[in-house]
């Protein structure tokens, strides 16, 4: 069950601004991720389930954050219908996020009052997201849309709030195109959770970017 309601989420999202992603089957390597993560100062983490079991690692994941992170709020991205939105809600999801904008996911998130972000690429399904109770959009895949689609997404719709995946790197260069965009907050991934020359996770380094985009952003937002 999840802890945060979907307008503590949305909020969270919106004052940290920045939603790390990531996936991994092994439990002790998803650990020590989140603990990175948190360390530079992220509060929420979308856990990417695209393995098989992918269910299990994320319902160890939960409960080993909420017994040592804190503040930590673990969603689920990669959800593609409403049994599974349901199984990862069941073992404390507090937040969903689809590839696609699917309204049985939308019915079961909001009978629990969780949080869903659908993925949506044009203005008619952002339109539809939001009549049925979307609070943040996502748009993906981010680098095929860019800056300038939600600038002209904002026009029409100042209220929209938008979270795009994909395309998004720490960098300042990359961050400030974006938030000056009209972005709400953004979803980073592989550009954000590194490796080193060996291809294991470098921690440090993790905790270090992730503190470096989170004080861009709050520069960005105090402008």
């Amino acid at each position: 069950m999840a802890q945060f309601s979907r307008l503590e989420v949305a909020q969270i999202m919106k004052d940290t601004g920045m939603v790390p992603l990531f996936y991994h089957s092994d439990l002790e390597i998803s650990k020590n991720v989140i603990t990175a993560c948190y360390k530079g100062g992220a509060r929420l983490l979308e856990f990417t389930a695209r393995g098989d079991f992918a269910h299990e690692v994320f319902g160890e994941l939960v409960k080993y954050v909420t017994k040592n992170l804190p503040g930590m709020v673990m969603g689920v991205g990669s959800v593609t219908d409403a049994a599974a939105a349901s199984r990862f809600m069941a073992l404390g999801a507090n937040f969903i996020v689809t590839p696609v904008l699917r309204e049985d996911i939308a019915i079961v998130c909001n009978r629990r009052k969780v949080l869903w972000s659908p993925g949506c690429g044009t203005l008619t399904e952002i339109a539809r997201a939001e009549e049925l109770g979307c609070e943040i959009v996502k748009l993906f895949p981010g680098d095929i849309y860019g800056p300038k689609f939600v600038k002209g997404i904002k026009g029409p719709q100042p209220w929209t709030s938008i979270m795009p995946t994909g395309g998004v790197s720490p960098t300042e260069e990359n961050l400030k195109a974006w938030f000056e965009a009209g972005v709400t907050c953004v979803g980073m991934g592989s550009n954000l959770i590194a490796k080193d020359a060996d291809g294991k996770f470098d921690y440090e380094k993790i905790i270090q970017l992730t503190k470096d985009a989170l004080d861009i952003i709050k520069n960005l937002k105090n402008k």
